[in-house]
């Protein structure tokens, strides 16, 4: 017998008898964070004797909280959730697996998702039509237009697998559907003996921002599609037991401050903390009073201050969100019966509640916090309102170069009539993205903003291009219901879309004229949005800063159409009368706030835009689908194109091997992104993707993004490092030029060039590859692209001082072996500049079964000299080993299911 037949117990909710497993007699459960807890929950249940065996379980519940992690288990998710930038690549992937297990001889049907798995393509939607009454009609035509192809392929996924749901475009943003929706927080399924198990949701995702779901008590976070899709397969994710931080929220929000506010306070505080590769766990009587809106905000942030998870337990606000969000009141009873029994709800008040022991602790006063922003280009760069003008004037000038035109540039258009536009202007302002449109309260603060500023006669500058792109359809139906969508319509924020837009790059094309002005005259113009993300060259390529703000303050900066402003001193405008009018003129109370949202959100909109959520419009339903087990490959298609990764496997692995003579293909500095990696936005004709397209025919108004053509691994190889403000500082090292944009030096044909094609040389001439950065490398999304990429262009290791966690586990994933350079120590501080060669010793332990700490590298400069040093190997797990040895998570999966 093992725990798991122990621990089986029934559970009475709602007039029905489920099974569970009991973890709430377990010594050493009561003091366990709530996250932890939750892995328990997970263990006993998966216990099978191999992976997971009893003694993980009492591993977990002797938990030290003052260890460094050094367990490893096994997390099998209970849901996966994509979205269609990272899910059409996995899809891609399964499909060319199928083909693959048909080649070794064996049955296409064992790829098959054996977890939920639900894709919500929401990533596509582009803002090309703003400011007028029917763009998001508009924008949803030229959306299928363009991803036609892709869309069709992934109906044909629809039917060809099970366990397979896609949400059709137009429905909303992957993390809104899944928490208003897709969530169950306690899931039911029936067993073999006809009884009811019910047990805990958790869910990894495709898309970084899947912590939005730890605002209602479910355990999960973002992966890479390659991570995700071994998850899909059944395949348990290795990790190890993490320290986990313990964060009071106290008090209450004030007057003016609203829940971006907060989450740029708690973002900032946390990345100063650090908590890479550490669970975030929010606790403390003060939660009590933190929506579950506002919950799902902060959970939201967690990739931005870089934990694994920023989770909140079940308690009464749990439970009111399920009610809201249309779940039925059986299921809400479930979740409360299951959360009780088994020690998992989280009311302070409650006189059996056991404060949980934390490995570290932070705490905020919510009354503490001010009006924020964050930028020019990190979300953990926050910045006091009150100091938003001077810190603008400090750093613009770094964005400045010798062309730069200082003075007023003249611009004509039909669209917005005649003015001027300067460094500074704002010139893209758009409410977009998951952090915020789960909110009610600042959806509704930016229309009441709207409603007062459109009563005073006021309106965004010209150049401005506003957009609003909400998260659900649920967001349009209060806003219209609340009479507050006619006002957002008269300040130029009609409905342009129901996706992630601006902050993932899609925000579309600035008018002609204003782009021409902006890149003739080298102008700093800004972005500000209310995202996550406002990374260098992300949000469009003719804006150079970017910054986050609440979606009211988006619209206060769209009326001031600068960023050099202070809202304190000067007036946005005038009145009928001449009256100045200030921001705090027309700046809602947060009882005016809580008042609208109050009286217009209903269960009932939830209910009526959720009843046919995987149904889709007309577009949709019309597409031509094809049929099959195996999916009829197009070779012209510059969409969908099999992968590679598995020609020419064998069902055994070749043993690894050590690393001679590597060449440095890029030298890059601190807290490059996956975005700098692998750009999600639009690209140029003149780029080695833009040249592919353009010889098959495509026009560059055809491109579309780099994001909607993950499937085809031809356009993403030639994309990785294509991001056009990624700085090689190689160039450098051997006297050239640094050109902004994927370019290196190609020390075999002695001259500059692409990364893409300096990549085919070395390739060709079978010389491997090596990336040198610094700290915090791969931070951002969890961009399966940017380790596809990475492996694709012939890179067999990158050393750095630091790694975000999914980035590294993401290059483990696809082969390619992590190091960081012996602590304290960096590229600089060892005097080395990427001329040298690279030769990497001691990787061939790995054949013995044993994952050495560090390995042996010996670069050698061009005087014959050597640097030696011992690098770090970040392979974190036996899990992780194994993957690296069979050349990829993918490649490890399907060798397991051919056996």
């Amino acid at each position: 017998m093992s725990l798991r037949d122990d621990q089986l117990a029934t559970l009475k909710a709602a007039g029905k008898d489920f099974d569970y497993y009991n973890i709430a007699n377990l010594d050493g459960i009561d003091h366990l964070p709530y996250s932890l807890k939750v892995l328990v929950e997970n263990l006993v249940r998966n216990i099978d004797g191999a992976n997971i065996t009893d003694e993980h379980v009492k591993t977990l519940l002797d938990w030290d909280p003052n260890a460094e992690p050094s367990h490893e288990i096994q997390f099998t998710p209970s849901r996966v959730i994509m979205q269609d930038f990272t899910g059409v690549p996995c899809i891609v992937d399964l499909a060319t697996m199928r083909d693959a297990v048909k080649e070794l001889g064996g049955d296409p049907e064992v790829i098959n998702p054996q977890v939920q798995s639900d894709m919500v393509i929401d990533h596509s939607v582009q803002i090309d039509k703003y400011g007028i009454a029917n763009a998001v009609q508009e924008n949803m035509d030229i959306e299928y237009q363009r991803n036609g192809e892709r869309y069709q392929f992934l109906r044909w996924g629809q039917q060809a697998f099970k366990n397979f749901r896609v949400v059709p475009p137009g429905t909303g943003i992957i993390h809104q559907v899944n928490i208003e929706y897709l969530a169950k927080v306690v899931m039911s399924k029936t067993e073999a003996n006809g009884n009811t198990l019910a047990y805990l949701d958790s869910c990894v995702g495709t898309d970084s921002h899947t912590t939005t779901e730890n605002g209602l008590g479910v355990l999960g976070w973002g992966v890479g599609g390659i991570e995700a899709e071994a998850a899909m397969l059944g395949q348990p994710i290795s990790m190890l037991v993490p320290r986990v931080v313990g964060f009071k929220l106290t008090g209450s929000i004030p007057e003016g401050v609203t829940a971006t506010d907060v989450v740029l306070t708690i973002t900032d505080m946390l990345r100063k903390h650090g908590v890479v590769g550490k669970f975030v766990e929010f606790y403390g009587e003060g939660i009590a009073s933190v929506p579950l809106a506002n919950r799902a905000t902060i959970g939201n942030m967690g990739p931005e201050f870089g934990s694994t998870c920023g989770i909140f337990p079940i308690d009464n606000v749990t439970l009111d969100y399920l009610r809201l969000t249309g779940r039925s009141e059986e299921q809400v009873a479930l979740v409360e019966a299951y959360a009780k029994a088994n020690k998992l709800w989280g009311d302070a008040s409650d006189p059996d509640y056991v404060e949980p022991q934390y490995s570290e602790y932070e705490e905020l006063d919510l009354g503490a916090v001010v009006p924020s922003i964050a930028g020019p280009k990190r979300p953990q760069d926050r910045i006091l309102l009150s100091e938003a003008k001077e810190m603008f004037e400090k750093t613009a000038p770094a964005y400045e170069t010798e062309k730069t035109v200082k003075d007023p540039v003249a611009v004509s258009t039909d669209f917005r009539g005649d003015f001027d536009i300067e460094n500074g202007d704002v010139a893209i302002a758009s409410i977009t993205s998951c952090t915020n449109t789960s909110n009610p309260s600042v959806m509704i603060a930016a229309g009441l903003i709207a409603r007062n500023a459109h009563a005073k006669g006021l309106k965004p500058k010209p150049w401005v291009k506003t957009s609003l792109a909400p998260g659900s359809q649920v967001v349009a139906d209060y806003l219209k219901a609340a009479g507050l969508q006619d006002d957002l319509d008269a300040l130029g924020y009609q409905l342009v879309g129901f996706g992630c837009a601006t902050c993932i790059g899609n925000s579309g094309p600035l008018l002609p004229e204003i782009s021409e002005a902006i890149n003739t005259n080298d102008l700093t113009v800004t972005a500000v949005l209310s995202g996550n993300r406002n990374f260098e060259g992300r949000i469009s390529p003719d804006v150079k800063m970017n910054y986050l703000a609440s979606p009211p303050l988006v619209i206060a900066y769209a009326l001031a159409g600068t960023m050099d402003f202070d809202f304190e001193t000067q007036p946005l405008g005038t009145d009928a009368d001449g009256n100045d009018v200030y921001l705090k003129d027309i700046w809602p109370t947060n009882s005016e706030v809580a008042a609208v949202v109050d009286g217009t959100v209903s269960r009932e909109m939830f209910l009526k835009d959720y009843a046919s959520v995987f149904d889709g419009d007309h577009r949709w339903k019309g597409l031509d689908v094809p049929e099959g087990e195996l999916f009829a490959w197009n070779d012209k298609s510059t969409y969908v194109r099999k992968q590679t990764f598995f020609d020419g496997m064998k069902a055994t692995p070749d043993p690894v091997a050590d690393i001679h003579g590597a060449r440095v293909l890029a030298l890059l500095g601190d807290s490059v992104t996956t975005d700098h990696i692998s750009p999600a936005g639009a690209f140029k004709a003149s780029s080695p993707a833009g040249k592919y397209l353009t010889e098959r025919g495509v026009e560059p108004k055809n491109f579309n993004s780099y994001g909607s053509r993950r499937g085809n691994h031809e356009i993403m190889v030639r994309g990785t490092f294509g991001n056009i403000r990624l700085r090689n500082q190689l160039l450098a090292s051997v006297g050239e030029e640094v050109m902004s944009g994927g370019f290196t030096y190609d020390f075999l044909a002695k001259k500059p060039t692409t990364i893409f094609e300096a990549s085919r040389d070395y390739i060709d001439n079978k010389v491997p590859l090596v990336v040198l950065a610094g700290k915090e490398y791969g931070t951002g999304s969890s961009r399966d692209w940017a380790a596809k990429g990475t492996v694709m262009l012939g890179v067999k290791a990158v050393i750095t001082e630091s790694f975000e966690r999914i980035h590294r586990s993401n290059l483990i994933g696809m082969g390619v072996l992590p190091l960081q350079f012996p602590a304290g120590e960096s590229y600089e501080s060892l005097g080395l500049n990427g001329t040298e060669t690279y030769d990497i010793a001691g990787v061939e332990k790995l054949n013995e079964g044993v994952t050495p700490k560090t390995v042996h590298v010996t670069a050698t400069h061009e005087d014959g000299s050597k640097t030696e040093f011992d690098a770090v190997v970040r392979i974190d797990t036996p899990g992780e080993a194994d993957y690296y040895r069979n050349g990829g998570i993918l490649q490890y999966v399907l060798r397991n299911l051919m056996k």
